[in-house]
């Protein structure tokens, strides 16, 4: 059993380019010193004593720089290349996080925190694009595939050491996330030269053709708009473990910075060691994506609930927090690969990076409106009743897929009768 592991995730990573290897190992240092993000919320009520709403108001626009960064980082990466645009993201970044910590004042600190992100995640797409340069048509998914488990494995180790260097002290937590950012840069500029031609004129790169499902742009698909909407509530609901949960964890359940940053890791660590299996698992079994999307929101709505009816529960606090955590990372692994590949299944070589822009700008929105809906929920009504709001987000998301899936079946078999009747 084990002999057959290994070779299984021996065969997954074998004729990797030594650049995408490179990249994984830049996106690794980076992502290990990802401790500002999810210590965030209780940086802001616990360290610079604001209140709720105005820590909920400070993620937000956390995440609305995420959105316009997601774009910009798009259309710079096409002006100036991939490499450049890494680079100076990485040590922008760097600087950013160094100097975040010193600013206190609400404005002030909602302006700075825009700017890192605006520039910070420029390098999202930049990522993307170096990747698909460096690989070919035959590695082009196991390489992503690398990238992923760097960024979860990094996010382990970040949320880990995070948690205990905030117990200490959370202005050390800002020194070593912006000198990880630093180092991740310095790497990428001594190891990785700039490639001599622009990713753009690579033709040796393309995508094999394939018969997409629509040949038209994102925005004048219907039924991929409302695919999409569904994705944003997903992540809506999906993405308070980064924002509202800590905070929950430490309020409610009167847990230690340390215990919240184990349990934070404890979600990357998990999906390194078996999304990869899970997903090939599913996909030879061929099992329908769109099912698969529907029982992972579903496994969120579960989550939530947990959390909404815990003071009922006959289990300790930590019991309940474990459950969680295996839950609504289940719930990420059936749902967030599936988005992904299904995206890329709706889309046309033409259209591809339309569709795949849109996708990620709805997570970048999911992002803005998280903590804003979540702390004003919490400011108002309380923690138990946020989190049934949430579940129910998660279970109208869950029902949209399903919708959306029941109608692309019965489009299907329509479409065969009529295909017959031409020939």
């Amino acid at each position: 059993m084990l002999q057959r592991t290994l070779h299984l995730y021996q065969r997954a990573y074998k004729g990797l380019s030594p650049s995408v290897w490179l990249l994984a190992g830049v996106m690794l240092i980076n992502r290990c010193g990802t401790m500002v993000l999810p210590f965030m919320t209780l940086y802001l009520t616990q360290h610079l004593h604001y209140s709720v709403q105005d820590a909920g108001i400070v993620m937000a626009i956390y995440g609305l720089g995420a959105f316009v960064g997601t774009f910009l980082g798009g259309r710079l990466t096409d002006r100036f290349g991939f490499y450049y645009v890494q680079l100076f993201s990485l040590l922008f970044g760097g600087m950013a996080l160094l100097g975040l910590q010193f600013v206190t004042n609400f404005t002030a600190l909602c302006a700075s925190v825009f700017v890192f992100t605006l520039f910070g995640d420029a390098f999202r797409p930049a990522n993307q694009a170096a990747i698909a340069y460096y690989s070919d048509t035959e590695t082009r998914t196991r390489a992503f595939s690398l990238n992923r488990l760097a960024i979860n494995l990094g996010w382990s180790v970040g949320g880990g050491l995070g948690g205990w260097i905030a117990g200490v002290s959370y202005n050390l937590l800002f020194w070593t996330d912006g000198l990880t950012c630093l180092t991740a840069g310095v790497v990428l500029w001594i190891c990785l030269p700039a490639p001599a031609s622009a990713p753009a004129n690579n033709d040796h790169q393309a995508e094999p053709t394939v018969v997409p499902a629509t040949n038209q742009s994102p925005y004048r698909d219907t039924w991929f708009i409302a695919f999409v909407i569904c994705s944003c509530l997903y992540l809506m609901a999906f993405m308070q473990l980064f924002s509202i949960v800590p905070l929950f964890f430490k309020e409610v359940m009167q847990m230690k910075e340390r215990t919240i940053g184990s349990l934070m890791a404890l979600n990357g660590l998990i999906i390194v060691c078996v999304e990869m299996a899970l997903v090939y698992s599913l996909e030879q079994q061929q099992r329908s994506k769109i099912s698969l999307i529907v029982t992972g929101v579903s496994l969120t709505v579960l989550a939530y609930g947990l959390l909404s009816l815990h003071q009922w529960l006959p289990v300790s606090h930590m019991a309940v927090a474990l459950v969680f955590i295996l839950v609504g990372t289940l719930s990420e692994m059936l749902a967030v690969p599936f988005i992904q590949s299904f995206t890329v299944g709706r889309s046309s070589p033409a259209t591809r990076g339309q569709y795949l822009a849109l996708t990620s700008m709805s997570g970048a929105l999911a992002q803005t409106l998280s903590p804003a809906l979540g702390s004003q929920l919490v400011a108002h009504f309380g923690f138990s009743v946020h989190w049934l709001a949430v579940a129910g987000i998660s279970l109208a998301s869950a029902s949209g897929f399903w919708w959306l899936g029941k109608l692309s079946r019965k489009t299907a078999q329509t479409a065969v009768p009529a295909a017959d009747s031409v020939r």
